[in-house]
């Protein structure tokens, strides 16, 4: 079933979410990464079963939906994600999350909203912030996608593990420019450096964790640190790859959020 396009009302206005299948099981409601959009997840999607249920959208500030007003910082992200699974989900739910929305799904699945079946964390940040993330680190993320210039320094020299193919680079580069001053600014400042682990303790359902082995982000040994003690019952699974998971090896997420599903229904 091809997808389809629909308008959620949130704080300060509306979002466009894309909806597509249907079928038998869980829906999946995909959170991207800190500069990425909706299509962060296409050939993710693509590799899925026929027929399941997928929701997704550009997060506050970001693509479709960076003319919302801030703030942008991660509880007003997980309000958003909470009223597109509310809205666009009539029975169980999956939630995706790449990177920073990662740490969005933990907030969100901390609340155990009704229908929450499991959580799938791609390459995500951790409740507790690890050592590196200092103050100076914040304020050289924070102008990480100041030109197409210095996107492309971040995809070679910190987010992927190897060359994109050229239009997917393209896309990655245009998500990265998409994007309010608030939005841009937010989590690279504030967000990554916030401590969720109370909240992520409250986390009731099933959670696996998909890391990159080549991960300069988060890498596994920052998700054993920083995110498996706060999270006791989580799996975690570790396949080549950098930190863009979702865009340098869909066919592994898509293969590992299968087999998260199966278990579900063991």
């Amino acid at each position: 079933m091809p997808e389809s396009t629909r308008t959620v009302a949130v704080e300060g206005g509306s979002m466009r979410v894309r909806t597509g299948g249907g079928g038998g099981g869980p829906a999946l409601v995909f959170a991207h990464y800190w500069g990425g959009s909706a299509g962060t997840w296409d050939e993710v999607v693509r590799r899925l079963p026929p027929g399941r249920a997928t929701v997704r959208f550009d997060q506050r500030g970001w693509g479709t939906s960076r003319k919302l007003p801030g703030p942008y910082h991660l509880d007003r992200l997980a309000d958003d994600l909470a009223r597109v699974a509310e809205e666009c989900v009539a029975g169980p739910f999956v939630l995706v999350g790449h990177s920073m929305g990662g740490k969005v799904g933990q907030l969100v699945a901390a609340r155990r909203p009704a229908g929450l079946a499991g959580v799938f964390l791609v390459a995500p940040a951790p409740p507790r912030p690890p050592a590196a993330v200092t103050e100076a680190y914040r304020q050289a993320l924070s102008h990480a996608y100041d030109s197409p210039e210095s996107v492309g320094r971040a995809l070679d020299q910190v987010l992927t593990a190897g060359p994109l193919p050229g239009p997917v680079r393209e896309a990655v580069v245009r998500d990265s420019l998409a994007a309010s001053d608030g939005a841009r600014a937010e989590w690279p400042l504030r967000g990554i450096a916030r401590d969720i682990s109370a909240q992520a303790r409250r986390i009731g359902v099933p959670v696996a964790v998909l890391a990159g082995g080549q991960d300069r982000v988060e890498p596994p040994a920052v998700l054993r640190a920083c995110l498996l003690p706060y999270v006791p019952h989580a799996t975690l699974t570790t396949v080549p790859g950098g930190h863009l998971l979702p865009l340098e090896a869909p066919e592994a997420v898509a293969g590992a959020l299968g087999d998260f599903l199966a278990g579900l229904r063991g």
